[in-house]
């Protein structure tokens, strides 16, 4: 498997992280809604799906008084708000392979402005299955080891005993991979030994990466990204561009 360079990513593109903590926090709050809404329950340990978004919120670092709040509120008759999932597929510059997974209450909005996103930077909205076909859904846990306290060999073992697939170092980091439907008991296995992680959700990871090597697709590529993670419909945005130094 190549690398797992969406973290990386992460850390270079959103260098102001602190500044867009209080977004993340947005659209994690929308997920635990639906999550709540959709599996009828508050209780995660009835509701698998709130159950995973509760360790993406934990790993995000969301208090759990923000947890308890947006679960109570979900709960609430007060509360009206409808979201849908919706995936779209498409290209960036030069085939860079995208997928935009948006929570919208308007489904036309949405779709406008990913589009536009799509066009603006030399990139084009495809269909439903474009490239979808070229990612593997999986569960993966990014744990810190930035002070290399943390031994390869135990971390392995302990991924693996917990049922995860791989286990991988990359960096300052241990990418852990698991199958989608192992996903939760992994992740919860592993917070019970006491590892912290740097985020943990269910991703679509590329089966191949591209480089680009024009600036000016270099420049449009990132700010497509800049845009579709500025955008509060937004929940994730996965892609194939291998933009590690």
């Amino acid at each position: 498997m190549s690398g797992h360079s969406k973290w990386h990513n992460i850390q270079k593109t959103k260098g102001a992280q602190d500044a867009k903590r209080a977004q993340a926090f947005t659209k994690i709050a929308r997920e635990i809604i639906v999550a709540v809404k959709e599996g009828g329950s508050g209780d995660p340990s009835n509701n698998s799906r709130l159950a995973a978004v509760i360790t993406k919120a934990k790993a995000a670092n969301m208090p759990n008084d923000n947890i308890k709040r947006t679960i109570e509120k979900a709960l609430g008759s007060g509360d009206t708000s409808s979201y849908e999932t919706i995936v779209y597929e498409g290209y960036g510059p030069s085939g860079v392979a995208v997928i935009v997974e948006a929570m919208t209450d308007n489904r036309n909005r949405t779709a406008s402005e990913v589009r536009h996103y799509f066009d603006k930077y030399g990139g084009n909205m495809g269909t439903t299955g474009c490239v979808s076909w070229s990612f593997d859904k999986k569960g993966v846990i990014i744990i810190d080891n930035e002070d290399k306290k943390l031994d390869e060999d135990t971390v392995m073992m302990a991924a693996l005993d917990a049922g995860a697939d791989d286990c991988v170092t990359e960096g300052d980091t241990f990418a852990i991979y698991t199958a989608p439907d192992n996903f939760q008991a992994v992740a919860s296995a592993l917070e019970g030994q006491g590892y912290k992680f740097l985020s943990a959700q269910v991703e679509m990871v590329p089966q191949n990466y591209i480089k680009l090597t024009s600036e000016d697709d270099i420049k449009n590529m990132n700010k497509m990204l800049e845009m579709f993670e500025d955008n509060d419909d937004i929940q994730n945005v996965w892609h194939n561009w291998d933009n590690e130094d």
